[in-house]
Protein backbone atom coordinates (compact mmCIF):
# COMPACT_ATOMS: atom_id res chain seq x y z
CA UNK A 1 0.00 0.00 0.00
CA UNK A 2 1.46 3.33 -1.07
CA UNK A 3 2.11 6.19 1.29
CA UNK A 4 -0.96 8.38 1.76
CA UNK A 5 -3.16 6.15 -0.35
CA UNK A 6 -5.95 4.19 1.27
CA UNK A 7 -7.45 3.18 -2.05
CA UNK A 8 -9.59 0.08 -1.81
CA UNK A 9 -8.09 -0.92 1.54
CA UNK A 10 -6.18 -4.01 0.44
CA UNK A 11 -7.59 -7.42 1.30
CA UNK A 12 -4.31 -9.32 1.01
CA UNK A 13 -0.72 -8.81 2.01
CA UNK A 14 1.32 -6.43 -0.12
CA UNK A 15 4.54 -7.51 -1.76
CA UNK A 16 7.32 -6.73 0.71
CA UNK A 17 10.99 -7.67 0.58
CA UNK A 18 11.89 -7.96 4.25
CA UNK A 19 13.94 -10.57 6.14
CA UNK A 20 10.73 -11.32 8.07
CA UNK A 21 7.66 -11.37 5.81
CA UNK A 22 3.94 -12.03 6.14
CA UNK A 23 2.29 -14.37 6.77
CA UNK A 24 4.20 -14.71 10.03
CA UNK A 25 3.42 -16.65 13.21
CA UNK A 26 4.02 -14.54 16.35
CA UNK A 27 5.66 -15.87 19.50
CA UNK A 28 3.18 -16.85 22.22
CA UNK A 29 3.04 -17.10 26.01
CA UNK A 30 2.09 -19.91 28.36
CA UNK A 31 -0.08 -19.31 31.40
CA UNK A 32 1.27 -19.32 34.93
CA UNK A 33 -0.75 -18.57 38.08
CA UNK A 34 2.01 -16.80 40.03
CA UNK A 35 4.20 -13.87 39.08
CA UNK A 36 7.49 -15.60 38.14
CA UNK A 37 10.43 -14.93 40.42
CA UNK A 38 13.08 -16.02 37.94
CA UNK A 39 16.08 -13.81 37.31
CA UNK A 40 16.68 -12.03 34.00
CA UNK A 41 13.02 -11.36 33.15
CA UNK A 42 11.42 -8.23 31.74
CA UNK A 43 7.81 -7.62 32.77
CA UNK A 44 5.27 -5.85 30.54
CA UNK A 45 1.54 -5.16 30.88
CA UNK A 46 -0.62 -7.60 28.91
CA UNK A 47 -2.68 -5.38 26.63
CA UNK A 48 -6.29 -6.36 25.92
CA UNK A 49 -6.36 -5.74 22.19
CA UNK A 50 -5.55 -7.38 18.86
CA UNK A 51 -2.07 -8.88 18.51
CA UNK A 52 -0.54 -7.21 15.50
CA UNK A 53 2.73 -7.53 13.56
CA UNK A 54 3.65 -4.41 11.55
CA UNK A 55 5.61 -4.79 8.29
CA UNK A 56 7.06 -1.77 6.54
CA UNK A 57 9.15 -1.88 3.39
CA UNK A 58 9.53 1.62 1.98
CA UNK A 59 6.06 2.82 1.03
CA UNK A 60 4.59 -0.65 1.52
CA UNK A 61 2.87 -1.22 4.87
CA UNK A 62 0.82 -4.02 6.34
CA UNK A 63 -0.63 -5.15 9.65
CA UNK A 64 -1.06 -8.84 10.42
CA UNK A 65 -3.15 -10.47 13.16
CA UNK A 66 -2.07 -13.27 15.46
CA UNK A 67 -3.78 -15.79 13.16
CA UNK A 68 -1.93 -14.34 10.15
CA UNK A 69 -4.83 -12.37 8.67
CA UNK A 70 -4.39 -8.89 7.13
CA UNK A 71 -5.66 -6.10 9.37
CA UNK A 72 -4.69 -2.88 7.60
CA UNK A 73 -8.01 -2.41 5.80
CA UNK A 74 -9.78 -2.12 9.18
CA UNK A 75 -7.42 0.53 10.59
CA UNK A 76 -6.66 3.05 7.82
CA UNK A 77 -6.06 5.83 10.35
CA UNK A 78 -2.75 4.17 11.30
CA UNK A 79 -1.26 4.33 7.81
CA UNK A 80 0.11 7.88 7.89
CA UNK A 81 1.34 7.87 11.53
CA UNK A 82 3.22 4.59 11.08
CA UNK A 83 4.78 5.59 7.76
CA UNK A 84 5.77 8.96 9.22
CA UNK A 85 7.42 7.59 12.37
CA UNK A 86 8.90 4.20 11.45
CA UNK A 87 12.14 3.49 9.54
CA UNK A 88 11.88 2.47 5.89
CA UNK A 89 12.46 -1.23 6.64
CA UNK A 90 11.14 -2.58 9.91
CA UNK A 91 9.03 -5.36 11.44
CA UNK A 92 7.41 -4.81 14.84
CA UNK A 93 5.38 -7.02 17.16
CA UNK A 94 2.75 -5.33 19.27
CA UNK A 95 -0.92 -4.76 20.01
CA UNK A 96 -3.73 -2.75 18.48
CA UNK A 97 -5.83 -1.10 21.17
CA UNK A 98 -8.57 1.47 21.54
CA UNK A 99 -8.06 3.67 24.57
CA UNK A 100 -10.85 5.64 26.24
CA UNK A 101 -10.80 7.92 29.30
CA UNK A 102 -11.77 4.91 31.43
CA UNK A 103 -9.39 2.36 29.89
CA UNK A 104 -9.04 -0.03 26.99
CA UNK A 105 -12.23 -0.87 25.09
CA UNK A 106 -12.07 -4.31 23.51
CA UNK A 107 -15.71 -4.18 22.41
CA UNK A 108 -14.98 -1.04 20.38
CA UNK A 109 -11.96 -2.75 18.84
CA UNK A 110 -14.13 -5.64 17.68
CA UNK A 111 -16.53 -3.19 16.04
CA UNK A 112 -13.69 -2.06 13.80
CA UNK A 113 -13.72 -5.36 11.90
CA UNK A 114 -16.60 -4.40 9.64
CA UNK A 115 -17.05 -5.59 6.03
CA UNK A 116 -18.24 -2.21 4.69
CA UNK A 117 -15.50 0.24 3.70
CA UNK A 118 -17.75 3.24 4.43
CA UNK A 119 -18.32 1.95 7.96
CA UNK A 120 -14.60 1.35 8.43
CA UNK A 121 -13.82 4.95 7.51
CA UNK A 122 -16.52 6.27 9.84
CA UNK A 123 -15.30 4.22 12.80
CA UNK A 124 -11.69 5.17 12.09
CA UNK A 125 -12.69 8.73 12.94
CA UNK A 126 -15.07 7.97 15.80
CA UNK A 127 -13.05 5.30 17.64
CA UNK A 128 -9.47 5.47 16.33
CA UNK A 129 -6.99 2.78 17.31
CA UNK A 130 -3.45 3.02 18.66
CA UNK A 131 -0.49 0.71 18.20
CA UNK A 132 1.62 -0.36 21.17
CA UNK A 133 4.95 -1.92 20.12
CA UNK A 134 6.69 -4.46 22.35
CA UNK A 135 9.25 -6.22 20.15
CA UNK A 136 11.57 -5.47 17.24
CA UNK A 137 11.83 -8.34 14.74
CA UNK A 138 13.68 -6.81 11.81
CA UNK A 139 15.40 -3.53 10.97
CA UNK A 140 17.11 -2.17 7.84
CA UNK A 141 17.08 -5.47 5.99
CA UNK A 142 18.38 -7.52 8.95
CA UNK A 143 16.39 -10.14 10.86
CA UNK A 144 16.64 -9.84 14.64
CA UNK A 145 14.82 -13.08 15.47
CA UNK A 146 18.05 -14.76 16.63
CA UNK A 147 19.11 -11.79 18.77
CA UNK A 148 18.42 -11.93 22.54
CA UNK A 149 15.36 -10.04 23.67
CA UNK A 150 17.59 -7.75 25.73
CA UNK A 151 19.12 -6.38 22.53
CA UNK A 152 15.81 -6.23 20.67
CA UNK A 153 14.27 -4.22 23.51
CA UNK A 154 17.19 -1.77 23.59
CA UNK A 155 16.84 -1.26 19.85
CA UNK A 156 13.09 -0.73 20.19
CA UNK A 157 13.62 1.87 22.90
CA UNK A 158 16.08 3.80 20.73
CA UNK A 159 13.69 3.78 17.77
CA UNK A 160 10.54 4.76 19.68
CA UNK A 161 12.04 7.06 22.31
CA UNK A 162 10.20 10.04 20.80
CA UNK A 163 7.18 8.20 19.39
CA UNK A 164 3.96 10.19 19.22
CA UNK A 165 0.39 8.89 19.49
CA UNK A 166 -1.08 6.75 18.09
CA UNK A 167 2.28 4.92 18.21
CA UNK A 168 3.51 3.86 21.66
CA UNK A 169 6.33 1.86 23.21
CA UNK A 170 4.99 -0.51 25.85
CA UNK A 171 6.19 0.19 29.40
CA UNK A 172 8.46 -2.48 30.89
CA UNK A 173 10.22 -3.15 34.16
CA UNK A 174 12.85 -5.49 35.57
CA UNK A 175 11.19 -5.27 38.99
CA UNK A 176 8.87 -8.08 40.01
CA UNK A 177 7.47 -5.79 42.70
CA UNK A 178 6.60 -3.16 40.08
CA UNK A 179 4.97 -5.86 37.95
CA UNK A 180 2.83 -6.92 40.92
CA UNK A 181 1.74 -3.31 41.41
CA UNK A 182 0.80 -3.05 37.73
CA UNK A 183 -1.08 -6.34 37.95
CA UNK A 184 -3.34 -4.95 40.68
CA UNK A 185 -3.51 -1.27 39.72
CA UNK A 186 -4.34 -1.45 36.03
CA UNK A 187 -6.89 -4.24 35.84
CA UNK A 188 -9.81 -1.80 35.76
CA UNK A 189 -8.16 0.02 32.87
CA UNK A 190 -8.62 -3.08 30.74
CA UNK A 191 -5.29 -4.90 31.10
CA UNK A 192 -5.32 -8.70 31.02
CA UNK A 193 -2.37 -9.13 33.35
CA UNK A 194 1.41 -9.28 32.98
CA UNK A 195 3.74 -10.88 30.43
CA UNK A 196 7.21 -11.98 31.57
CA UNK A 197 9.89 -12.27 28.88
CA UNK A 198 13.34 -13.87 29.32
CA UNK A 199 15.92 -11.25 28.36
CA UNK A 200 18.27 -13.86 26.92
CA UNK A 201 15.62 -15.50 24.72
CA UNK A 202 15.53 -15.37 20.94
CA UNK A 203 12.25 -14.70 19.14
CA UNK A 204 10.60 -18.09 18.54
CA UNK A 205 7.65 -17.88 16.12
CA UNK A 206 4.67 -19.97 17.19
CA UNK A 207 6.37 -21.13 20.40
CA UNK A 208 5.05 -20.38 23.89
CA UNK A 209 8.39 -18.99 25.00
CA UNK A 210 7.02 -16.24 27.28
CA UNK A 211 5.01 -16.38 30.50
CA UNK A 212 1.69 -14.65 31.16
CA UNK A 213 -0.02 -14.04 34.47
CA UNK A 214 -3.72 -13.32 34.03
CA UNK A 215 -6.39 -12.09 36.40
CA UNK A 216 -8.58 -14.84 37.81
CA UNK A 217 -11.72 -14.23 39.87
CA UNK A 218 -14.72 -16.28 40.92
CA UNK A 219 -18.33 -15.35 41.48
CA UNK A 220 -21.69 -17.01 41.95
CA UNK A 221 -23.98 -16.67 38.94
CA UNK A 222 -27.57 -17.53 38.12
CA UNK A 223 -27.75 -20.29 35.49
CA UNK A 224 -30.59 -19.10 33.25
CA UNK A 225 -30.12 -21.35 30.24
CA UNK A 226 -27.74 -23.46 28.22
CA UNK A 227 -26.64 -24.23 24.69
CA UNK A 228 -26.09 -27.76 23.41
CA UNK A 229 -22.51 -28.60 22.48
CA UNK A 230 -21.70 -28.37 18.78
CA UNK A 231 -21.31 -32.17 18.61
CA UNK A 232 -24.87 -32.56 19.89
CA UNK A 233 -23.79 -34.22 23.12
CA UNK A 234 -24.09 -32.49 26.46
CA UNK A 235 -23.92 -28.85 27.45
CA UNK A 236 -21.74 -26.62 25.31
CA UNK A 237 -22.16 -23.56 27.50
CA UNK A 238 -24.17 -22.32 30.45
CA UNK A 239 -25.76 -18.88 30.17
CA UNK A 240 -24.91 -16.88 33.26
CA UNK A 241 -26.69 -13.94 34.85
CA UNK A 242 -26.20 -11.37 37.61
CA UNK A 243 -28.75 -9.02 39.17
CA UNK A 244 -28.22 -5.27 39.20
CA UNK A 245 -29.35 -2.94 42.00
CA UNK A 246 -32.83 -2.73 40.48
CA UNK A 247 -33.29 -6.50 40.46
CA UNK A 248 -32.86 -6.87 36.68
CA UNK A 249 -31.11 -10.08 35.65
CA UNK A 250 -28.39 -9.32 33.07
CA UNK A 251 -26.67 -11.83 30.83
CA UNK A 252 -22.98 -11.49 31.78
CA UNK A 253 -21.51 -14.26 29.66
CA UNK A 254 -21.21 -18.00 29.40
CA UNK A 255 -19.28 -20.78 31.06
CA UNK A 256 -17.80 -23.09 28.44
CA UNK A 257 -14.84 -25.27 27.58
CA UNK A 258 -15.94 -28.22 29.71
CA UNK A 259 -14.53 -31.72 29.13
CA UNK A 260 -16.89 -34.27 27.56
CA UNK A 261 -17.75 -36.13 30.81
CA UNK A 262 -18.67 -32.86 32.54
CA UNK A 263 -20.76 -31.73 29.55
CA UNK A 264 -22.85 -34.89 29.88
CA UNK A 265 -23.22 -34.53 33.64
CA UNK A 266 -24.28 -30.91 33.36
CA UNK A 267 -26.94 -31.82 30.82
CA UNK A 268 -28.37 -34.33 33.29
CA UNK A 269 -28.19 -31.72 36.06
CA UNK A 270 -30.17 -29.07 34.17
CA UNK A 271 -32.85 -31.28 32.62
CA UNK A 272 -35.20 -30.98 35.64
CA UNK A 273 -35.10 -27.18 35.22
CA UNK A 274 -36.50 -27.19 31.68
CA UNK A 275 -40.16 -27.84 32.54
CA UNK A 276 -42.03 -24.56 32.66
CA UNK A 277 -38.80 -22.63 32.22
CA UNK A 278 -40.38 -19.87 30.15
CA UNK A 279 -43.05 -19.11 32.76
CA UNK A 280 -41.84 -15.84 34.19
CA UNK A 281 -38.36 -16.19 32.72
CA UNK A 282 -36.69 -12.73 32.69
CA UNK A 283 -35.27 -13.32 29.20
CA UNK A 284 -38.44 -14.81 27.71
CA UNK A 285 -39.03 -11.99 25.26
CA UNK A 286 -35.40 -11.46 24.25
CA UNK A 287 -36.09 -12.14 20.56
CA UNK A 288 -38.75 -9.44 20.19
CA UNK A 289 -37.30 -7.02 22.71
CA UNK A 290 -33.59 -7.32 21.86
CA UNK A 291 -33.33 -3.85 20.34
CA UNK A 292 -35.29 -2.25 23.16
CA UNK A 293 -33.23 -4.07 25.78
CA UNK A 294 -29.97 -2.96 24.22
CA UNK A 295 -31.19 0.63 24.12
CA UNK A 296 -32.05 0.48 27.81
CA UNK A 297 -28.73 -1.10 28.75
CA UNK A 298 -29.97 -4.61 29.56
CA UNK A 299 -27.70 -7.35 28.25
CA UNK A 300 -29.56 -10.38 26.92
CA UNK A 301 -28.49 -13.59 25.16
CA UNK A 302 -29.47 -15.18 21.92
CA UNK A 303 -28.95 -12.51 19.30
CA UNK A 304 -27.32 -13.24 15.98
CA UNK A 305 -23.55 -13.14 15.98
CA UNK A 306 -22.22 -10.08 14.18
CA UNK A 307 -19.03 -12.02 13.44
CA UNK A 308 -20.53 -15.24 12.08
CA UNK A 309 -24.05 -15.06 10.70
CA UNK A 310 -24.24 -18.87 10.42
CA UNK A 311 -23.33 -19.52 14.04
CA UNK A 312 -26.19 -21.06 16.02
CA UNK A 313 -26.75 -18.99 19.15
CA UNK A 314 -30.09 -20.60 20.08
CA UNK A 315 -30.43 -21.58 23.70
CA UNK A 316 -32.64 -23.58 26.03
CA UNK A 317 -34.13 -21.61 28.95
CA UNK A 318 -33.98 -22.97 32.49
CA UNK A 319 -36.01 -22.09 35.55
CA UNK A 320 -34.17 -19.50 37.61
CA UNK A 321 -33.37 -21.79 40.52
CA UNK A 322 -29.72 -22.88 40.46
CA UNK A 323 -26.45 -21.11 41.13
CA UNK A 324 -23.00 -22.05 39.94
CA UNK A 325 -19.55 -20.78 40.83
CA UNK A 326 -17.71 -19.54 37.76
CA UNK A 327 -14.11 -18.46 37.26
CA UNK A 328 -13.57 -15.43 35.04
CA UNK A 329 -10.62 -13.30 33.98
CA UNK A 330 -12.12 -9.82 34.06
CA UNK A 331 -15.09 -7.59 33.31
CA UNK A 332 -15.72 -5.24 30.43
CA UNK A 333 -18.89 -3.14 30.22
CA UNK A 334 -20.60 -5.35 32.77
CA UNK A 335 -19.80 -8.63 31.00
CA UNK A 336 -17.07 -11.22 31.37
CA UNK A 337 -14.22 -10.21 29.07
CA UNK A 338 -13.76 -13.83 27.95
CA UNK A 339 -15.75 -17.01 28.46
CA UNK A 340 -15.90 -18.09 32.09
CA UNK A 341 -15.18 -21.59 33.41
CA UNK A 342 -17.66 -23.67 35.38
CA UNK A 343 -16.24 -24.65 38.76
CA UNK A 344 -19.12 -26.22 40.67
CA UNK A 345 -22.76 -25.95 41.60
CA UNK A 346 -23.49 -23.77 44.62
CA UNK A 347 -26.78 -25.09 45.96
CA UNK A 348 -26.00 -23.38 49.27
CA UNK A 349 -26.54 -20.00 47.55
CA UNK A 350 -29.84 -18.29 46.71
CA UNK A 351 -30.26 -16.83 43.24
CA UNK A 352 -30.99 -13.44 44.81
CA UNK A 353 -27.40 -13.37 46.10
CA UNK A 354 -26.03 -13.41 42.55
CA UNK A 355 -25.49 -9.67 42.15
CA UNK A 356 -22.84 -7.39 40.70
CA UNK A 357 -22.09 -6.29 44.26
CA UNK A 358 -20.13 -9.50 44.92
CA UNK A 359 -17.56 -8.70 42.24
CA UNK A 360 -14.17 -7.30 43.13
CA UNK A 361 -14.16 -3.52 43.17
CA UNK A 362 -10.94 -2.54 41.43
CA UNK A 363 -10.06 1.15 41.53
CA UNK A 364 -10.06 2.82 38.11
CA UNK A 365 -6.67 3.63 36.59
CA UNK A 366 -5.68 6.09 33.92
CA UNK A 367 -3.79 4.73 30.95
CA UNK A 368 -1.43 7.70 31.04
CA UNK A 369 -0.09 6.38 34.33
CA UNK A 370 1.32 3.40 32.45
CA UNK A 371 3.60 5.72 30.51
CA UNK A 372 4.91 7.68 33.46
Amino acid sequence: MRRGTVGALCRSFPSVALPVNPPFEPMLAKLTREMPALADLLFEPKWDGFRCVVFRDGDELDLQSRNQKPLLRYFPELIEPLLAQLPDQIVLDGELVIATPTGLDFDALQLRQHPAESRIRKLAVEIPASYVAFDLLALSGESLLEEPFRDRREGLERLLRDAQPPLFLTPATLSREQALQWFDAFERAGFDGIVAKPLASTYQPGVRAMLKVKHEHTCECVVAGYRVHKDGNGVGSLLLGLYDDDGVLHHVGVASGMAAPLRGQLLADVQPLRNGALDGHPWRDWADAMHEAAASGQRMPGGPSRWNATKDLSWEPLRIERVCEAEYEGLLSGRFRHNARFKCWRDDKRVAECTYAQLDAVAPAELLAMFG
